[in-house]
């Protein structure tokens, strides 16, 4: 136990100080690595008693030049990302999923790019729609002057941190990490007038891990590394930020919100805080389960926050399913709608849905972790003309892995 914290000490401090994004990244590969990577390659090289190599990342060249005082970062921008032109200015012609369509006529290498690049800035790393703090209570079951929606969801709350375990083991849980494998495809692209979809599922999925740690109070890390392109990112309790080899190292608009991936089914306790304001509007049968739904919805002042140049975000709606049975989350499904004004005047509205499934469900350490998934992701693209719209589906399938001491590679 006094070699796990201090481990995480350490890795506090690294993300704190060296990985904050005071840090810009250029195009020079004298950066050192982070402790994410020395640890996990360490570790790999010395179960096989080499000497440690470290290979090169040719889509993630990185520098550890300081920024100077007072020098912001760009504005991270969620759901489609806009390409930029010649003079920098974005373009939203969403040319990256054009190019992912040609691309499944040909195999070069800048399709390949292309693809990872539309996977890794959709599905990479989302956040949650509002704000909630590790230091928030949990959510308490109240009748008083509340609404019969509310105090349903509340009801359904109690039977979800019951079934997890937090409330027991809230004081205690200081910091944990999860480590895992993922794979990712894009597998559909609809228009008007056609679909073309993936040519082989099986072969043109791409491979990766991920690990996210998670310290108290609110702050977070993750990296994910698919086909050699990694995706970085973080919150210092602060403010959020993102890295990715294409766009460089940009900053979350508005309030400081958790990361999606934590919540499916890896961090229950946020989770439940999440879900504090939310409705109970119903029922639904989840693969033969019957479950309760609650609505939880962004407000117009966070929409606003979050709202950058010709971007606004018109809504962001997040729907748990909570199972009757169990009381565990079974699935999450959140709807982000952004509307783009180009300078043209024409307007330009985004959809991005994800849809997780939470899957094998077991205890770690006395709480109930889920350990797999699947992540269906429809971006949709629509204007004011009515054949002009597209439609990209991508799908993720991930699993919590087990190191080498037979235990789970989740530590409280």
């Amino acid at each position: 136990m006094e070699k796990k914290q201090g481990f995480l000490s350490a890795l506090k401090e690294d993300i704190v100080r060296g990985l904050s994004p005071s840090r810009s990244r250029s195009n020079s590969p004298a950066r050192p690595l982070s402790l994410m990577s020395t640890t996990l390659r360490g570790n790999k090289d010395n179960h096989h008693g080499g000497a440690h190599v470290v290979k090169p990342e040719p889509l993630m060249a990185r520098s550890g030049t300081v920024r100077p005082v007072g020098e912001a970062l760009s504005p991270l921008m969620e759901g489609p990302e806009p390409d930029r032109g010649k003079s920098g200015d974005p373009k939203w012609v969403g040319s990256v999923i054009g190019q992912w369509v040609k691309g499944q006529f040909c195999t070069s290498t800048n399709h390949r790019r292309s693809n990872l690049r539309l996977l890794l800035g959709i599905m990479g790393a989302p956040l949650a729609p509002i704000h909630v703090s590790s230091n928030d209570p949990l959510p308490h079951l109240s009748i008083k002057d509340t609404s019969i929606e509310t105090s349903s969801a509340h009801y359904i709350l109690q039977q979800y941190i019951a079934a997890t375990g937090v409330q027991k083991l809230q004081s205690s849980i200081k910091n944990a990490y999860a480590m895992g494998k993922l794979k990712m495809i894009a597998c559909e692209y609809e228009t008007a007038t056609r679909i073309v979809k993936s040519c082989n599922v099986s072969r043109g999925a791409e491979s990766g891990w991920f690990v996210l740690w998670q310290m108290n109070p609110d702050m977070w890390y993750v990296e994910l590394a698919v086909s050699g392109c990694k995706v970085h990112a973080g919150c210092n309790g602060n403010l959020v930020w993102r890295y990715t080899p294409w766009l460089g190292a940009h900053t979350a608009k508005g309030p400081v919100r958790p990361l999606r991936r934590a919540l499916q089914g890896l961090d229950p306790r946020t989770t439940a805080i999440m879900f504090a304001n939310a409705r109970c509007i119903g029922e639904k049968n989840i693969n033969g389960e019957d479950c309760f739904i609650l609505k939880l919805c962004a407000g117009p002042r966070t929409l606003k926050a979050r709202s950058e140049g010709p971007a606004e975000i018109i809504r962001h709606v997040l729907f748990g399913y909570f199972s009757q049975k169990t009381g565990l989350l079974v699935q999450m499904e959140d709807s982000h709608l952004t509307r783009v004004q180009s300078t043209g005047g024409d307007t330009v509205y985004w959809e991005t849905t994800i849809n997780t499934f939470l899957e094998d469900y077991h205890p770690v350490e006395g709480i109930v972790i889920a350990h797999s998934g699947h992540t269906v992701v429809t971006l949709f693209r629509f204007g004011e003309v009515a054949m002009n719209h597209t439609k990209t589906k991508m799908e993720e399938t991930w699993t919590i892995e087990e190191d080498e001491r037979g235990e789970n590679a989740i530590h409280l």
